[in-house]
């Protein structure tokens, strides 16, 4: 099994999360895939951008705030 690093983008409303997981690849059947704690981080992430909880967000990811560009 092969292990390997990933950032993974979570984009909610305004803000954009980078949460670090972990690629598994067995090379086998449906890999790669992503073990389930990394499944839950992101799932976890995604909740608290959608209820505004940032400081929660933060405990997983680093969390930024998008700002619309106007011309």
């Amino acid at each position: 099994m092969t292990k390997r690093h990933h950032t993974k983008l979570v984009h909610e409303g305004n803000y954009i999360a980078e949460v670090d997981i972990e690629i598994l690849d067995t090379g086998e059947g449906w890999s790669p895939y992503l073990s389930l704690e990394d499944a839950q981080k992101l799932d976890d992430v995604r909740e608290s951008l959608r209820e505004g909880d940032l400081q929660r967000a933060t405990r997983f990811a680093r969390v930024f705030s998008i700002t619309p560009v106007s011309l």
